[in-house]
């Protein structure tokens, strides 16, 4: 696969669907959310506004834009309610967003009760291992966005070096790889370690404002931008442009990372 955004993958390699959690849908004072075996919340969509990114994590998760305000392509692997998918469909006008997820009920339950984009040229969703999937990219998507849940932990595949490096192939030159992750999990460190060392150290974390949720995200190439006073400067247009607290990002990117004052080291 070189240049082409849409693909004729669609195995699952995964147990059945019977092994996979129930989807369920809770609404509160005009949010929908979805739930995956459990009373977590995986995705919130505003019904007034399903275009807003109602929990902090997801808006955490566009921080990449700062390093990349246009890109041509994104790959996603987790649809769940199609946060992402919307925002990306509605903002950016020119980017071709392929969504992978492995749980049919999760896609048939997004199709249904998410308002997602209308599939086609610009947007398709593909019923696939992630895992698996990104295999069949080389050089080919601009950023990946990684947020898999199995309705107990970060599911184990996607959070391995071999699916790092799978990742990290995948990438134009420029690429970004963003991943959600929970402070909390004892294993955040270990999937730290295996990400900085497919990247080459070339990792960075964006804290969520809640619940300990942490945006990481990995440059396949020493980004362009990294001085604050630059990064500071994107985040006011991208703040007029997305509606997106950015200046906040800089700042929360500034206390969790390593710098020497006036820019990121990668």
């Amino acid at each position: 696969m070189a240049n082409k955004a849409r693909h004729p993958f669609r195995r699952r390699v995964r147990p059945g669907v019977d092994a996979m959690p129930e989807v369920e849908i809770s609404e509160v004072d005009g949010i929908r959310s979805l739930h995956l075996g459990s009373a977590t919340i995986q995705s919130s969509m505003n019904l007034e506004d399903p275009t807003d990114l109602v929990l902090s994590y997801s808006r955490a998760m566009m921080g990449f834009l700062l390093f990349d305000p246009d890109p041509q392509h994104i790959l996603q692997i987790g649809l769940g309610g199609g946060s992402l998918a919307r925002f990306i469909a509605f903002y950016l006008r020119s980017t071709t967003s392929v969504v992978v997820d492995i749980n049919p009920q999760v896609i048939a339950v997004a199709r249904a009760f998410f308002e997602l984009p209308e599939e086609g040229e610009r947007f398709e969703i593909v019923e696939a291992d992630g895992a698996d999937y990104v295999k069949i990219f080389r050089d080919s998507t601009d950023v990946i966005l990684v947020d898999g849940f199995d309705g107990l932990q970060i599911v184990d595949a996607l959070t391995t070096e071999d699916f790092f490096a799978d990742c990290h192939r995948a990438m134009r030159p420029g690429g970004m790889f963003v991943t959600n992750w929970w402070s909390g999990d004892k294993r955040y460190n270990t999937f730290l370690e295996r990400l900085f060392n497919v990247f080459e150290g070339r990792v960075i974390e964006l804290p969520a404002v809640s619940h300990g949720n942490v945006a990481v995200m990995a440059f396949r190439d020493t980004p362009q931008i990294a001085r604050w006073d630059a990064l500071e400067r994107r985040a006011d247009e991208l703040e007029r442009r997305f509606g997106l607290e950015f200046g906040d990002f800089v700042e929360r990117l500034k206390i969790a990372n390593q710098h020497n004052g006036s820019r990121l080291l990668l």
